[in-house]
């Protein structure tokens, strides 16, 4: 897995797409969190950090999907898939890998944005009034869908030959799973809590909160562990 790993995440850093990737995700939270004035903190005139963590997740929906197009489906289209199966590698070691190599990237792009918590400590009136629990909580959060987003799109990834169909079919899915459930949930009358207690929104606005609740953190460990268990199955019936 160790080798897998290695290997996939030295390929995203000596690949453009990822500089791309990351360059375009910072410059656009960049411009959201400083300078956008709807969405300005220095416009907003509160010491937090509400329009990364709430903008984030929809830039993550297209993002991630970016990341994890190639895991599989070029590999199937190049036609290295073969060779790297007849290593000693289990199916669960390449897996495993690839979607671990994906969630290091994206945790490489969301590092930066550090930053702006310390500058945003150092502009609040005092200094530090900033709710450093409900930061905490959110960079959790957005981790875990980091995490469940990466998932995704590496199941994808692994039904498709097509880096492009790929692309669409995860982006939908991470935009399904975020806010698809709540849609429904507000056309289900007395059904509607259960309802959305199913979609990743619901799991990610709680720990946003500063509350970190373990059902939160199983729920997006499960679905995380199911998505990677789908490829995995998928990958195992050598069907390509």
């Amino acid at each position: 897995m160790i080798q897998v790993f290695a290997k996939e995440f030295n390929s995203f850093l000596n690949s453009l797409i990822a500089y791309i990737v990351i360059g375009v995700f910072l410059t656009g939270i960049g411009l959201l969190v400083w300078i956008f004035t709807e969405t300005s903190v220095l416009d907003y005139g509160f010491a937090d950090m509400d329009t990364l963590f709430a903008m984030g997740p929809f830039v993550f929906i297209f993002l991630i999907p970016a990341i994890t197009m190639k895991s599989f489906a070029e590999e199937k289209k190049l036609g290295t898939m073969e060779l790297l199966l007849t290593k000693p590698l289990t199916d669960w070691d390449i897996v495993i890998g690839k979607f671990l190599a994906s969630f290091a990237l994206v945790l490489v792009a969301l590092a930066p944005t550090l930053i702006y918590y310390f500058s945003i400590y150092q502009l609040g009136n005092p200094i530090g009034n900033i709710d450093t629990a409900g930061v905490i909580g959110s960079y959790i959060g957005i981790s875990f869908l980091a995490l469940v987003f990466c998932a995704i799109g590496v199941l994808v990834s692994s039904l498709t030959t097509n880096q492009i169909v790929s692309f669409i079919l995860a982006a939908f899915l991470c935009f399904l799973f975020y806010t698809g459930f709540d849609s429904l949930a507000a056309l289900s009358g007395s059904w509607g809590l259960t309802i959305k207690q199913f979609g990743i929104l619901y799991h990610y606005e709680a720990l946003s909160k500063g509350l970190i609740d373990s059902r939160d953190m199983i729920y997006f460990l499960s679905v995380t562990g199911l998505m990677v268990m789908g490829a995995k199955t998928v990958i195992g019936s050598r069907q390509w």
